[in-house]
């Protein structure tokens, strides 16, 4: 066992990574959700879908192995039999400079996922910086642009505005800029819709951000885009994680943007993990970076 202690602080969501949160899988199973395993519920019998214990279990172990394979030590928060959808470690929390934010979550299989995020953080050593009090707010929303620079989402059924703001006010307070906008419900959390790939480049549904919020990333900060195609991006096309060093860990059922960032010379390791993305959550929404190196 991994006796050193947790790398911790994250400034930006590009660079090497090199310490992870995930959630043990154990107790995971298809409950209603969000939008995504909505339309996974509604198309059982006419598509064939069916939730596969042992094959979810397998598509996550191969998950944590692309991680260890590329350097990445990786940490676990404690599954939970009430709590089935807590594999998804973007939402219960997010990594900032100064510790983790504890995050609120409305959709109700997930309400109290925070106490095996919490849990975490006390058994590692790493400081809480935040908890989010005032409506709901979820990490899945929280994009780091660039260092300093943050764009915050809200739907209104996941994220709200009112929780949005708070979150933004304390980042405004460590002199942070922050825009906060409003996504449609379809695509849940902002990272389906806008994921950093490396220092200047982002990973963008331009169809699900109003033109201002597309200026702030292109125009105000000067951040290239790679576009996903609306139908890619309400399936989580998006929804992949950069391990830095132009390498990235996709879905194998993300056959366009995969292609599109092969095209552009990145390493890409795509995986089975159609459990998880019918379930409601791709790689992206399984994993929350805890340390990033500087770029």
């Amino acid at each position: 066992m991994d006796t050193q202690p947790v790398k911790w602080g994250v400034n930006a969501q590009t660079g090497v990574l090199t310490d992870v949160l995930l959630g043990k899988p154990d107790h995971f199973r298809w409950v209603p959700l969000n939008s995504i395993s909505a339309v996974t519920f509604a198309n059982m019998e006419e598509m064939g879908y069916h939730f596969d214990q042992q094959k979810a279990m397998a598509q996550h172990r191969q998950m944590v192995d692309v991680y260890r394979e590329n350097g990445v030590r990786v940490h676990f928060a404690e599954g939970d039999e009430g709590l089935p959808s807590s594999v998804f470690t973007r939402d219960s929390s997010f990594m900032t400079p100064w510790g983790a934010v504890i995050t609120s979550i409305q959709t109700p299989p997930r309400r109290r996922d925070y106490s095996i995020a919490s849990e975490f953080y006390h058994k590692a050593g790493i400081p809480i910086w935040k908890w989010v009090t005032a409506g709901h707010f979820e990490g899945g929303d929280f994009v780091i642009l660039k260092p300093g620079v943050a764009l915050l989402g809200w739907s209104g059924d996941r994220s709200t505005k009112e929780g949005a703001e708070q979150v933004a006010g304390w980042l405004r307070e460590m002199d942070w800029e922050v825009m906060v906008t409003p996504i449609p419900p379809q695509f849940v959390h902002m990272d389906a819709v806008v994921v950093m790939l490396e220092k200047g480049l982002a990973l963008v549904c331009e169809d699900a951000l109003p033109e201002y919020a597309l200026d702030y990333i292109k125009k105000t900060h000067g951040i290239d885009t790679v576009k996903v195609a609306y139908a890619d991006c309400v399936k989580l096309g998006g929804n992949l994680v950069s391990l830095g060093n132009k390498r990235v860990l996709s879905m194998s059922h993300n056959v366009n943007v995969n292609k599109q960032l092969t095209d552009l010379d990145f390493e890409v390791t795509a995986i089975d993990y159609d459990m998880f993305a019918l379930g409601g959550g791709g790689v992206h929404c399984s994993c929350h970076e805890l340390h990033r190196e500087a770029e």
